[in-house]
């Protein structure tokens, strides 16, 4: 059969995540697993139970309602309005999604034109560039810098430099993915700026807001003057709840965004399974008790990192829970690395999509899901793979 590929996947990048996955699966070795999305930290215990709860339960084997199950959508608009000092509503302004990436897929089918440009830090997880790409937009860089040790910072001049008649939103994520870089207070005042001088949209995904190292507190930009007529916040239960495996999000937007948003949700997903959605409303409200001995434990992972590689080029993630190690410096691309570090028992992926600039020359490594006992050594085995061949 003869076909034509559709426009929109031209660029369409793949995740990697999932081929290197099944390499460590398919080996039967001990790769020291720094590839995956995935963490080793189990959820709220209460979550599980009444996952196993609803299994048996007829009402939670239902897509109904199709905009989310009332408790969630009021716990996750009550969660918004904490970190952000605006007060939402869940009948008025949430809408529960599958997951925080389709979410995010949502908003943008809601809010954005094609040919739209929509601006993104430079790296980005790739799972956002294809999104903004399949809605018919057009992403627009602007880089996060480092000097080597040091945190992510965001390039202000640029992201000033980067509005144009053609820009209608930015999608931004802090700490961001895979970066784990932060926006402070002065770039969300900027941020602020830009969107009300141009009337732009801002879509935060909100997914590790509060995954934030070195006594850091949550910034949301919702709160900042103009700012709460204009901001969508998508969470997620993956990344802070640890419940990766149950695909729930939600969309909590002001109430003129939401009949758009309420038709871009029914014509895709609609809802997760309904057995999924009280168990994450239960962690979502236990969230604050479990949350600092999680951070604290990603905080030790993070800091064997740093003293593992440690005087190598990586930039320091101020939160979140992966790390970038800039390879290019040794004359070698995240592909190659990739493959080097298979040989030396640790499994990790490439870069290459992951950003206009920063992309194919960093390897990415993820320490959610291996303790700091397994952790350390990984500097001898990195600078293995470094060595000229």
């Amino acid at each position: 059969m003869s076909r034509r590929r559709p426009a929109r996947l031209q660029h369409i990048a793949g995740i990697g995540v999932d081929r290197m996955g099944a390499i460590a699966d398919a080996s039967g070795r001990d790769f020291l697993r720094l590839e995956n999305l995935d963490t080793d930290i189990p959820p709220d215990s209460a979550a599980v139970e009444r996952t196993r709860r609803a299994a048996c339960e007829d009402a939670a084997n239902s897509y109904l309602p199709f905009v989310g199950q009332t408790r969630l959508r009021e716990a996750a608009a009550r969660h918004v309005s904490r970190t952000s000092g605006v007060e939402y509503s869940g009948q008025r302004n949430c809408l529960i999604s599958a997951g925080g990436l389709s979410g995010i897929l949502n908003v943008l089918l809601a809010t954005v034109e094609t040919g739209d440009e929509v601006i993104v830090t430079d790296p980005t997880y790739a799972g956002l560039i294809n999104r903004i790409r399949l809605a018919g937009g057009v992403p627009r860089f602007v880089p996060f810098v480092f000097t080597p040790g040091g945190e992510w910072r965001l390039d202000r001049e640029a992201l000033r430099r980067a509005i144009g008649p053609k820009v209608t939103a930015m999608l931004l994520m802090s700490p961001s993915m895979p970066s784990g870089g932060c926006l402070d207070g002065q770039d969300w005042a900027l941020v602020a700026e830009l969107c009300l001088a141009h009337d732009l949209v801002l879509i935060l995904d909100a997914a590790m807001e509060r995954l934030l190292f070195d006594d850091r507190t949550v910034l949301h930009p919702a709160g900042l003057p103009g700012m709460a007529e204009r901001t969508v916040s998508v969470g997620s239960a993956a990344k802070e709840l640890r419940m990766i495996g149950w695909r729930v999000g939600w969309i909590v937007a002001p109430e003129a965004f939401m009949p758009d948003l309420v038709a871009v949700s029914l014509a895709n997903v609609v809802v997760p399974v309904g057995i999924g959605q009280d168990a994450v409303a239960t962690a979502l409200e236990n969230s604050a008790e479990g949350l600092s001995p999680y951070v604290e434990e990603l905080q030790a992972r993070r800091d064997v990192l740093l003293e593992e590689l440690a005087g190598l080029p990586f930039g320091r993630p101020a939160g979140g829970w992966s790390m970038l190690l800039r390879v290019s410096d040794f004359g070698i691309d995240g592909a190659q690395m990739s493959t080097r570090l298979l040989d030396e028992g640790v499994c990790a992926t490439a870069m290459s999509g992951w950003g206009e600039t920063h992309g194919e020359q960093y390897i990415r490594f993820v320490f959610a899901n291996e303790p700091v006992s397994r952790l350390r050594g990984l500097g001898a085995r990195v600078r293995a793979a470094l060595r000229p061949r």
